[in-house]
């Protein structure tokens, strides 16, 4: 084992607060959040059980784990929060000047449509 991967490894948490591996190091039934989310489930509320340590760019990285039979199933949004979203989103398209839908989102830091802004006419 080589220093740096040693100095990542403490499976009975000595060292660390929680169990740490190296990249590629963590043993079957922990996952990242990412790796979650692959497979269709979510930490569901469980606190980190393990991570991961590395030599990255700017210094050491970490990516923390959670178990997987503790996981549970991705919400899905009801038909109502479906509908709730897109018309945010919709409004977002409106121009509070022109009162006209784009097919781009207003830029915020705007506050209206790029014709508007410019002081060019409507399309």
């Amino acid at each position: 084992m080589s220093r740096i991967r040693a100095a990542y490894w403490d499976p009975d948490a000595e060292r660390y607060d929680v169990p740490t591996f190296w990249w590629q190091g963590a043993p079957d039934g922990y996952a990242t959040r990412r790796q979650l989310r692959a497979r269709g489930l979510r930490p569901g509320g469980q606190p980190i059980a393990a991570q991961i340590l590395w030599r990255g760019v700017g210094g050491t990285r970490t990516a923390y784990l959670y178990r997987l039979d503790l996981a549970r199933p991705k919400r899905t949004a009801s038909p109502a929060q479906r509908r709730a979203i897109s018309a945010a989103l919709r409004a977002r398209r409106i121009c509070p000047t022109c009162g006209e839908l784009r097919d781009y989102y207003i830029p915020r830091s705007l506050g209206e449509c790029l014709d508007c802004h410019d002081g060019r006419p409507g399309r």
